[in-house]
């Protein structure tokens, strides 16, 4: 997995060469001691996990995510500063640790990447992503706005171009991530496609009535209603039967 280390010491750079180094799976493709560089060597080099400092000269680590365009690589904090914790897993971050980094805490954190291969020397990671159960919570930010949902509570996501908007309690934001992004954190025991641009969660279903041309009209409690194709309203029957 390219890593790709964003912090503005270069003493806290090189250590955390030296806490990686024990962990050959991760391949430091290249550093950065601002929010610019940073911008250009991601552009450049794709990582597919950041070590991101939050407080540097110009623009911080958050406002760096904020500009980046999806799909946007993992993220591990790492900072001086601890009341930048609930920000920081507002942004999906893999994990957030404090400097000093202790050694332990980093294993930890790398352990959670997804699709981990055992401990085998230069091992390659999956890039499926952790699923989330429904019990799960989850940081939802819109704005200046933040909420922490339980999967469960998330009865539909509807595709907005890049965005996608989530449907749960009386409120609706609209995220900065495509659906298709977020269909694959989604139990898909818990969750159903229903269309190129609907996810509904099964439920939240109320009742279910024919539509046109062999399709289907679900009906999600609150009073959403979503269309599923014949070929969707298909696989919903063989997913749903006995």
């Amino acid at each position: 997995m390219k890593a790709l280390l964003i912090d503005d010491e270069r003493l806290a750079r090189n250590e955390l060469r030296r806490l990686l180094a024990p962990h050959p799976e991760i391949v430091i493709v290249g550093e950065a001691a601002n929010a610019d560089a940073a911008r250009a060597r991601i552009a450049e080099l794709r990582p597919d996990l950041i070590f991101l400092d939050i407080q540097m000269p110009g623009d911080d680590g958050f406002a760096l995510l904020e500009s980046l365009e999806p799909p946007l690589p993992r993220v591990i904090f790492t900072t001086a500063y601890d009341e930048f914790a609930v920000k920081a897993f507002a942004f999906n971050a893999l994990d957030y640790l404090m400097k000093p980094v202790d050694p332990a805490r980093l294993a930890a954190a790398l352990e959670k990447l997804p699709g981990r291969a055992g401990d085998t020397p230069g091992a390659a990671l999956s890039e499926r992503p952790l699923r989330l159960a429904p019990e799960d919570k989850v940081f939802v930010r819109a704005g200046e706005r933040c909420w922490f949902v339980e999967v469960r509570s998330i009865r539909l996501m509807e595709s907005e171009g890049n965005y996608t908007r989530v449907h749960f309690d009386d409120a609706q934001p609209q995220l900065f991530r495509s659906l298709n992004a977020m269909e694959e954190r989604l139990d898909p025991k818990a969750f159903f496609r229903a269309n190129r641009r609907q996810i509904i969660n099964l439920s939240w279903i109320d009742r279910i009535e024919p539509w046109f041309s062999g399709g289907l009209l679900v009906h999600l409690k609150g009073g959403l209603k979503v269309e599923l194709s014949r070929r969707q309203a298909q696989a919903f029957r063989e997913k749903m039967s006995l």
